[in-house]
């Protein structure tokens, strides 16, 4: 009876989260249109409690798409222009010595924010990527031998230009682990882009935004994710397409057991925010390639294609190999 009252409340709780991503979807796309799709994406990586990585060509609007999601969520946002000169110290932060009492006190850097804008990751040094691993996988920063635990919610949504551009330094495979969801936005079509330019652009929009939830409305929803549930036949799935990548002749690395862990979590959320409490085959599907293709590293890119083409080919290859169940 206890179980059929808490299904009952979790329906209920989905019905309500649902009413308000409606609502979070509705402002953004006042300033990114035609991006919906994006938009629910990175609203799953935050209610999983994940990151992403936003890889495309400058001015697609990635920046703005990150600005508008803090101010619609009401959550503290910070951005760092990664540059090849920025240090750890700059992302982290620094002891700093106080004359008036005699004793060093730590001055927190714009890490410490709940959506972190990490501005073109791959033009700063591979030193400096590194700084923020603690910080994305533990959600603390540890500075001279002491700990200091980031806010909650915290999420890195880094934006990235190609490699092949100038002054560019390629995230590691650990790093890129880091990310729940690594995503492009593209161009947009040309009627959306007639929008955009009798506009005169997005930018100065975001200030009319409204803000339509808070952290706590994110911290609730993230424990929501915990209740949605996953059919031992759909785990069974997850790891079949996971073990298919670590015998898949074309790949070097496969998907790690850790990934496995993230991309059950991301599926779990992405159901919540498509209104269920239950996951779908579609749902598994549907992220497989966000969620897995940065973290596997191909034998040799073949023909023309870049490595992130060749290794989103390869995952939706092993999608279509392994039989979903029904």
């Amino acid at each position: 009876m206890n179980t059929d009252l808490e299904k009952e409340k979790t329906v209920e709780k989905v019905a309500e989260v649902q009413s308000v991503i409606k609502a979070i979807s509705a402002q953004v796309s006042q300033v990114i249109r035609g991006k919906d799709p994006v938009v629910e994406t990175i609203m799953t990586a935050i209610f999983a409690g994940g990151h992403v990585l936003l890889e495309d060509v400058p001015g697609v609007g990635k920046t703005t798409l990150a600005r508008a999601l803090a101010r619609v969520l009401n959550l503290s946002f910070s951005r760092i222009q990664f540059t090849s000169d920025l240090l750890p110290s700059d992302i982290v932060g620094v002891q700093v010595y106080r004359r008036s009492s005699e004793a060093f006190y730590f001055e927190p850097g714009p890490v410490f924010a709940q959506l972190v804008l990490a501005d073109e990751i791959n033009r700063t040094t591979p030193k400096t990527q590194s700084s923020l691993l603690e910080a994305m996988n533990e959600r603390t920063v540890s500075v001279y031998r002491e700990t200091h635990e980031l806010p909650n919610p915290f999420t890195v949504i880094a934006t990235q230009n190609p490699t092949d551009f100038q002054g560019t330094y390629p995230l590691p495979e650990s790093q890129l682990d880091r990310f729940m969801f690594r995503l492009k936005l593209g161009y947009p079509d040309p009627e959306t882009e007639i929008e955009i330019l009798g506009s005169d652009g997005y930018g100065d929009q975001i200030a009319t935004l409204r803000p339509v939830a808070d952290e706590t409305f994110v911290q609730q929803t993230c424990q929501l994710v915990d209740k949605i549930t996953v059919s031992d036949t759909l785990r069974r799935y997850i790891v079949k397409l996971v073990t298919a990548t670590r015998r898949h002749p074309e790949l070097k690395i496969g998907i790690s057991t850790r990934a496995a862990v993230a991309y059950q979590r991301a599926a779990k959320a992405y159901a919540l925010v498509q209104g269920r409490q239950y996951v779908t085959p579609d749902d598994v599907q549907q992220l497989a390639v966000p969620t897995l293709a940065h973290r596997i590293k191909c034998n040799q890119v073949a023909g023309s294609l870049s490595s992130t083409d060749e290794s989103e080919r390869i995952i939706l290859d092993v999608v279509n190999m392994v039989e979903a169940p029904l």
